[in-house]
């Protein structure tokens, strides 16, 4: 799935720079975006297959960001997979009612990040 466009919102600099290289070594063309505002501005000029989306962001939500996304047409289709440093129980239930498509939760496994992404994109593209 090497040139498919990946938004990754995420607002630890750190977890951003790591999940970008892990990404784009692989061949994906990855958008970053640190927090729910800068996402949406960059949603308006480019069209993500995938987002990945940290559920703790400052001021608005993954969660609430995710439940705007998939109730606009527009990104309906697109992948939206939760992440979180701070998983509780409960979590993924909430990701996958905000109409995530899949979760993970920190630390990312650099071994496993790309073909976690690639058979989430592989699952919707069938």
């Amino acid at each position: 799935m090497a040139g498919e466009l990946i938004l990754i919102v995420d607002d630890n600099p750190i977890n951003l720079k790591l999940e970008k290289i892990l990404l784009s070594v692989e061949g994906y063309n990855v958008h970053t975006a640190n927090d729910a505002e800068e996402a949406i501005k960059l949603l308006e000029s480019i069209s993500p297959r995938l987002i990945m989306m940290d559920l703790q962001l400052p001021g608005m939500s993954g969660l609430e960001l995710s439940t705007q996304l998939k109730a606009n047409p527009k990104f309906k289709d697109v992948v939206i997979i939760a992440i979180t440093a701070y998983a509780m129980k409960g979590d993924r239930e909430k990701a996958l009612a905000a109409g995530c498509d899949g979760y993970i939760s920190k630390p990312i496994d650099t071994k496993t990040l790309p073909s976690v992404i690639a058979n989430y994109l592989t699952q919707r593209a069938s």
